[in-house]
């Protein structure tokens, strides 16, 4: 089976493999899916390192991780190299900017995007801060909550927030901020923030890292913010039954009660683009210097 993206052409190996046993969707299928929302997808991931979860034998069968091109993989697939967080030296990280690369990725039984912070070829200027919200247990209302009280002085400063149920079990609150410093000063801003919530609201947030000293708060998780750190992509599939969506949405949106994690998947959010349109469209047009982020915000840059 045979795809042709302009000069491109991907061969579909295995179409009719089954990748998600209880809905029955094929890799065909993801091949078709990931089509149908490539541009809003590819406006998000562009010039992004990525991360792969790969499913050769679906999503209830061992996956693993990829990050770098295998020999295999054709020269026009871009890359992109940058420094190692750790031990020196180098490392490629793939990249996805067009409709030919996507494709030949979901054939390598790619189910879930996750995408750094970074757009190439500068992946060490950090270019977005986000607060991962997840709850103790399966509450959303927890991570409605606590994504209103991140909001807040945000609104009240001016600054712009896109917002994205993680099609897992969270919610994302991400700040855009002009590509100018490396994750680890981002970072202090985005850690600063998060204590400086925690102190007004000890009850509901907590910066702790251990689970054993969360206790039923919701933990505010600005670890996404490192070099070499992904987070789950804006109209990625999840590898879960139901094969559910990370989907960005509107601030309106956070306060419909019917409103959850795994709200959309790969059938519904393909009618919600249709007839909403991307909530992140022009997201990247409200990035805010990180100083000045600070300054409103009342923190230490």
């Amino acid at each position: 089976m045979k795809r042709r993206f302009g000069r491109r052409t991907v061969e579909v190996t295995h179409p009719d493999r089954v990748l998600f046993p209880d809905t029955g969707l094929t890799k065909a299928d993801l091949v078709d899916y990931y089509e149908a929302v490539a541009e809003p997808f590819l406006r998000a991931v562009r010039d992004r390192p990525l991360t792969l979860r790969c499913f050769p034998d679906g999503i209830e069968g061992e996956g693993f991780h990829r990050q770098q091109p295998d020999e295999g993989f054709p020269d026009w697939l871009r890359t992109a190299r940058r420094a190692r967080a750790e031990g020196g030296g180098t490392i490629d990280r793939l990249l996805c900017g067009s409709r030919a690369e996507l494709a030949f990725l979901v054939n390598q039984n790619a189910v879930e995007f996750h995408c750094g912070l970074a757009r190439a070829p500068r992946l060490d200027r950090c270019d977005r801060i986000v607060f991962d919200l997840d709850p103790p247990g399966d509450d959303f209302e927890a991570v409605r909550e606590a994504a209103r009280l991140v909001l807040a002085p945000l609104e009240r400063a001016g600054v712009h927030a896109g917002l994205m149920t993680t099609g897992s079990r969270g919610l994302h609150v991400t700040i855009p901020v002009r590509p100018e410093h490396d994750h680890d000063r981002v970072r202090a801003v985005a850690r600063a923030f998060a204590e400086r919530l925690t102190e007004a609201h000890p009850d509901r947030l907590t910066v702790a890292a251990r689970k054993a000293k969360r206790g039923e708060r919701l933990y505010l998780d600005v670890m996404r913010v490192a070099l070499g750190q992904t987070g789950v992509a804006p109209y990625s599939l999840r590898a879960k039954p139901g094969a559910p969506v990370a989907t960005p949405i509107t601030r309106e949106e956070l306060d419909d009660p019917a409103l959850h994690a795994r709200r959309w998947d790969h059938a519904s959010v393909r009618e919600r683009l249709t007839r909403k349109g991307d909530p992140w469209k022009g997201l990247a047009r409200h990035a805010v210097r990180l100083d000045t982020l600070a300054e409103a915000l009342g923190v230490d840059a």
